[in-house]
């Protein structure tokens, strides 16, 4: 039956509590022991119930006790200490305020598909929105303009269930936003704030959910509202969810009304960023908008916009990105395509490797790398990965110098330090390591927490890990009705004092969940073992259609049924922020076995690290760089396999992995000294800590981002929007005439002067000769390349060395010469190249013209 009105109803909270409801909506509470304490102290259980959802214990708790906790000095006490402090952090002076100056509105603009801020807003699925939370808790603690865009799904990710057999079923709940930490966002008269979204030539309105981030407000857009048909109101249903043409509603939604959404609310930022190719439509929409208020042609509007655009790429294989087929297109831009004044095939050549080929597919990722200034990756292999993978965008240039750059990951360290933790580090570090932990020098004295402390606290985190493991372990067995004597056993699993490893993640079959499992018979030794036994918990979920990857989850739990295994080895189902703190506080060693190559980054081992957790780890992602000997353990050397070689790669990998735990990681776990303390564990322990802690946090990573990408892009589109466009206008006449003379240059003659050998440091003499037609010597560059000849003669590794312009040899002939220095002994190569050059150019490759002598 349908009402004839709706209204919300909300909790009466007494006089003395209000301050309760803005602790709530501020998730500062998410990173603050305080004010979780605070929460759980109203009712513990229901704290538990409701998820950590503070919004839902307020709803649900009754009148008699909050009138009874409106009496209690003790918790009226508590309440105004974090109250303060709250209102003290949301108005202290922020480390970008000082540097910068304060500003009264977002200038930075980051669209992610899915945010993990905390496990009661269930918008994400793993280590992308796990990552886009992290950073806005960073721009929030830096105080940072930022602003975040995402969508705010009605099921969002689904709820993970094992049958008997182990097999992974899927739940999906059905979100209540009025119970949750967020507000409809409301224009000056009050009413909710819309937009409204083309899709196939019909208008779809979407409102708009705030989630108050600390300092940062990340706005979600929600299409389950009555404007809309059934249909539509089911674009924002599921996170990851439907088919195709599901998923390319949602990226318009996302791209293109969270741009509207954000000049609906009075936002409007200089510098967007795509945290991977989902939100790439927005880059559309801000052109469209852009040719509309400066009243310029597409080109120009282009050119200005791409210039506030930041693009970070987290696939290192094509089969993870999202393209469309050009028909799809149609039916969504064909309006699209006259508004932006442009032709079918110039606009569908924007996400096509080639342009020209009309049967291409649509690309998310090439769309974004083309409309984007900067691009990364996100770690240093992958964005060597990415440069690989992309090469063909950048025709003629090298792939060591394809602008794509790497900012690693990180992760916000005050989200994922258990509390225990966080006080030794407050006594010994001081609070230093919160407002600036990426300072190495803080860090450099984690050897003054004595090591008897260190490692005690440590235990007590096992200790309730196995505690929380095991309550996982019978609640999971009596949801699958098992017997009386399997869930009474599973209070006998796990061993409080035994050396504990930690696996969970998305279970794909890239990330090898089974390497650890490849010989069942040597891994009951290893479990086994009377003096040194280990024991495993495994969590993590895989993707509805991944049947693949819902099979090495049966075996997994199959196996650890196994009387050999069953004290040994749990997986625990529905992973989520919850499981995950309690996994990286408490285990002693984290263990990711992928494909080298195909894990972008990975930040769950960070987590544990900042917990005192050790690493193991194939050498991908971000463990490639961060790995050195005594902090943890690498698998393998870097070595990489073809396809079908994958079962002998098992073999090896599996092998060393059994290895290393054998004779290295449980003898120094369990080499205990004076005090039953296993001392060089526990240097291993600090040496981690010392080494990683600085590095991989996300206040580095926000800090990167700011100084290399938002600042100079804003810098950038500034100036080319100001005078109504007169700099985009002028470098779009620019391109014009240059890719209009470019055929007209060439390289006359290319020599050098050296003797028969080098030696290393001993500078090449390198002259040049070029006709140039009627481009000027200013706007191009004319550079040396020389690096070491692989076996088929080619140059790798090359550098490029500017050459200096010497006098003219005709009307259009000139000269240029330069000494380029010999770094490193071995057969090396030289060649000569033409590159454009511009003031307002990102990178000289951005016009895709080179030339190179032949």
């Amino acid at each position: 039956m349908r009402p004839v009105c709706t209204f919300n109803v909300v909790p009466s909270i007494p006089d003395r509590l209000r301050p309760l409801v803005q602790l709530a909506y501020n998730l500062r509470w998410t990173w603050d022991h305080d004010t979780i304490a605070l929460f759980r102290r109203m009712d513990p259980d229901l704290w538990e119930t409701t998820g950590h959802n503070p919004v839902a214990m307020l709803g649900t708790i009754s009148q008699r006790q909050l009138e009874e906790l409106a009496q209690d000095e003790g918790f009226l006490l508590h309440m105004e200490r974090v109250n303060e402090q709250l209102s003290d952090f949301m108005s202290a002076p922020t480390w970008y305020g000082k540097q910068f100056g304060e500003v009264s509105k977002a200038t930075i603009a980051y669209f992610s598909a899915e945010h993990g801020i905390t496990e009661c807003v269930q918008i994400y699925s793993g280590g992308l929105g796990i990552l886009a939370g992290d950073v806005l808790k960073a721009a929030s603690e830096l105080g940072l303009p930022l602003v975040g865009v995402g969508l705010m799904y009605q099921v969002g990710y689904f709820r993970q269930i094992l049958n008997a057999e182990g097999w992974q079923g899927e739940l999906y709940p059905v979100h209540d936003f009025y119970r949750m930490p967020c507000r409809l966002a409301r224009r000056p008269d009050g009413v909710r704030a819309t937009v409204s979204v083309p899709l196939a030539g019909r208008m779809v309105a979407a409102q708009i959910w705030e989630v108050q981030v600390g300092r940062i407000m990340l706005h979600l857009l929600d299409t389950n509202i009555e404007e809309n048909t059934p249909t539509d109101r089911a674009i924002t249903g599921e996170l990851y969810g439907g088919d195709i043409e599901t998923r390319i509603q949602q990226e318009i939604v996302l791209g293109i009304g969270g741009v509207r959404a954000l000049h609906q609310l009075d936002i409007h930022p200089t510098v967007y960023h795509m945290n991977e190719g989902h939100s790439a439509f927005l880059a559309l929409e801000r052109i469209r908008h852009c040719m509309e208020e400066e009243k310029v042609p597409f080109a120009v509007a282009a050119e200005a916009t791409k210039a506030g655009n930041v693009f970070t790429t987290h696939t290192p294989v094509p089969a993870g990105i999202d393209v469309y087929p050009p028909q799809l297109m149609d039916k969504y831009f064909s309006q699209y395509y006259s508004a932006l004044g442009i032709l079918r095939k110039e606009f569908l050549g924007l996400g096509r490797q080639n342009p020209d080929d009309d049967h291409e597919s649509f690309s998310m990722a090439v769309l974004a790398f083309r409309m984007a200034a900067c691009a990364n990756g996100v770690s240093r292999l992958h964005g060597q990965v990415s440069r690989k993978m992309w090469q063909s965008l950048w025709p003629g240039v090298p792939q060591k110098e394809i602008p794509i750059s790497h900012v690693t990951n990180g992760v916000y360290p005050r989200g994922w330090i258990s509390e225990e933790i966080a006080e030794l580090f407050d006594r010994y570090l001081g609070r230093r390591w919160v407002e600036n932990p990426a300072d190495q020098g803080i860090w450099e004295r984690i050897n003054r927490i004595p090591a008897e402390e260190l490692w005690r606290t440590h235990e007590r985190r096992r200790e309730r890990l196995v505690t929380f493991a095991r309550r996982r372990l019978r609640q999971q067995l009596m949801r699958r009705s098992a017997t009386r004597a399997e869930i009474d056993g599973a209070d006998e699993v796990l061993n409080p004092s035994t050396l504990t490893i930690g696996f969970a993640r998305r279970f794909a079959t890239y990330k090898r969940a089974d390497l650890l499992l490849h010989n069942p018979d040597r891994l009951a030794r290893i479990v086994g073992n009377k003096e040194r036994p280990v024991q495993i918990i495994f969590s993590g979920k895989s993707h509805p259609k991944d049947n693949l990857g819902k099979e090495l989850i049966r075996q997994l739990v199959k196996l650890a049924s196994r009387e050999e295994f069953r004290r040994h080895i749990v997986f625990i189902e529905d992973y989520d922020m919850a499981v995950c703190r309690y996994l990286v506080q408490g285990v002693d060693l984290w263990l990711n076995t992928p494909r080298r190559l195909y894990e972008a980054s990975g930040t769950s081992g960070m987590k544990a690290a900042f917990n005192g957790a050790l690493n193991m780890s194939i050498l991908d992602g971000w463990w490639d760089e961060a790995y050195q000997p005594a902090i943890g353990w690498a698998i393998g050397r870097g070595e990489e396999y073809e396809y079908d070689d994958l079962e002998h790669q098992y073999e090896v990998e599996s092998s060393i992995l059994y290895n290393l735990i054998e004779e290295e990681v449980a003898p120094l776990f369990y080499d205990r000294g004076g005090g039953g303390l296993p001392r060089r564990w526990i240097e291993y322990m600090f040496a981690s800590m010392r080494a990683i802690c600085p590095a991989f946090n996300t206040n580095r990573v926000v800090h990167e981002y700011l100084m290399r990408f938002y600042r100079p892009a804003d810098e950038r589109y500034r100036l080319l929007i100001e005078n109504e466009g007169q700099q985009a206008k002028e470098m779009v006449g620019w391109k014009e005439q240059l890719r209009k003379n470019w055929s007209q240059i060439r390289i006359e003659r290319a020599f050098t002067k050296m003797p028969r050998e080098m030696k290393v440091g001993m500078p090449l003499e390198v002259e040049t000769h070029v006709h140039l037609g009627k481009i000027s010597p200013e706007n191009v560059c004319i550079q040396a390349y020389i690096g070491p000849l692989d076996r088929d003669g080619q140059i790798v590794d090359g550098e490029a060395v500017s050459l200096t312009q010497q006098q003219a040899k005709g009307d259009d002939l000139y000269a240029f010469s330069g000494n380029v220095p010999c770094r490193e002994t071995g057969l090396h190569g030289c060649a000569v190249r033409i590159v454009p050059k511009y003031k307002g150019l990102c990178n000289p490759f951005e016009p895709g013209l080179i030339l190179w002598s032949k």
